[in-house]
């Protein structure tokens, strides 16, 4: 229980970072956000899936957390560089 209180929070948080970049006009960062969002509802979805039993869906959400969190880092990397 208190996983899916850390991951809620961590997801909220990120997903509000996303939206006051959106208003604010800086869309580079937002875009990192939003990718960093991904990451962790995929990565979040997987153990999930894990715990249920399927493993093949849980096998596929981790191979898209594990893109996202590649194309975070490529994208801070633009954003820094």
């Amino acid at each position: 229980m208190k996983r899916n209180w850390v991951a809620g929070l961590l997801i909220t948080a990120v997903s509000i970072a996303a939206i006051v970049f959106i208003i604010k006009g800086n869309l580079y960062v937002s875009v990192l956000f939003m990718t960093a969002l991904f990451a962790l509802t995929n990565g979040f979805r997987a153990v999930s899936f894990k715990e249920k039993g399927f493993e093949r869906e849980s096998k596929w959400m981790k191979g898209m957390s594990i893109f996202f969190s590649i194309a975070f880092f490529i994208i801070l990397a633009v954003i820094i560089f």
